[in-house]
C-alpha cells in the first residue's frame, strides 16, 4: 500500500507541493478533493461532525483519524482526553507535527485491553469495515473497547439516492453487488495510483439491525442534508 491518501496529508502538513487527490468509486466518476479540507476547524466542519464531538466525552478513541482536526479540537478547545489512531504511518506523522503526540499507526482491529467511554468513527469510519459481511466482527471489536456506558458516535450516508429507479419507481441495484452500499475506492496522487480498496457506506435501518444483533443499542442522533446521519450506538443493558 503506497498510502497516498497519508502522503497528502503530510504534504499539505509540511509545505511539501500539496495538491489535490483524485478519487472514483465503482459508481461514481472521478473527484477531486482539496487535501485542505482534512485539515478544517470546528467552525468549517458539517453540523453532523459538530454533534458528534459535542457529545464526545471521557477516554476517547478516534478511529481513522486522518489529518487529526477532530482530535485536535477535543483535546484543545474540550481539554479531553483523546487517542488517534490511523492505518497511515504519514497521516499519524502529520498528527504528531499538529501536537498530537500520543497518536498511533494501528489498525483497530489490532486493538486490545483498551477501554474506552468514546469511539468516534467520523467521515464515514464505518465504512474501513469494507463489507456488510464484515460488520459483526467490527461492531463486535467495537464493542469489545467499549467502558460501562460508553458510547460509538459514527456517521454514514445512504446511497441509494445514486442508483436509478426502474420501471415500477424502484431502485436498479446491478446484479452481483451484495450490498448496494459496498464500493470499491480508488485514490490518485501526483501521478501514482493506490491499489483499489473496499469501501461501504451503510444505510441507517442495515445499521440498526447490524447494531441489534451484536448486542448494541443504536439510535439516531440526526439527519444531514444529503441523505446522512449520526447514529450512537451503545451497549445492551
Amino acid at each position: 500500500m503506497k498510502d497516498l491518501f497519508g502522503k497528502a496529508i503530510l504534504d499539505y502538513q509540511t509545505g511539501n507541493d500539496p495538491q489535490n487527490l483524485v478519487t472514483e468509486t465503482t459508481i461514481s466518476e472521478e473527484d477531486e478533493m482539496s487535501v485542505a479540507y482534512l485539515f478544517r476547524s470546528y467552525r468549517q466542519m458539517p453540523e453532523i461532525e459538530q454533534r458528534a464531538l459535542q457529545m464526545a466525552n471521557g477516554k476517547i478513541l478516534d478511529i481513522g483519524c486522518g489529518a487529526g482536526s477532530h482530535s485536535l479540537y477535543l483535546s484543545q478547545e474540550r481539554n479531553l482526553d483523546v487517542h488517534p489512531v490511523d492505518i497511515s504511518e504519514n497521516a499519524i506523522k502529520a498528527c504528531l507535527l499538529r501536537g498530537l503526540d500520543n497518536a498511533r499507526a494501528v489498525d483497530v482491529m489490532a486493538l486490545d485491553n483498551e477501554k474506552y467511554d468514546t469511539i468516534l468513527l467520523l467521515m464515514n469510519g464505518a465504512g474501513m469495515c469494507g463489507r456488510l459481511k464484515r460488520i459483526a466482527a467490527f461492531l463486535q471489536k467495537l464493542k469489545s473497547l467499549l467502558l460501562p456506558g460508553g458510547q460509538i458516535l459514527l456517521d454514514s450516508s445512504d446511497i441509494i439516492y445514486m442508483f436509478d429507479e426502474d420501471e415500477d419507481g424502484g431502485k436498479w441495484i446491478p446484479t452481483g453487488m451484495e450490498y448496494y452500499g459496498e464500493v470499491v475506492f480508488s485514490i490518485r496522487y501526483k501521478g501514482e495510483k493506490e491499489r483499489p480498496f473496499d469501501w461501504m457506506y451503510i444505510d441507517y435501518n442495515t445499521l440498526q439491525n447490524a447494531a441489534e444483533a451484536n448486542g448494541l443499542r443504536c439510535e439516531m442522533v440526526m439527519e444531514g442534508k444529503h441523505y446522512d446521519y449520526l447514529a450512537r450506538l451503545t451497549i445492551k443493558d
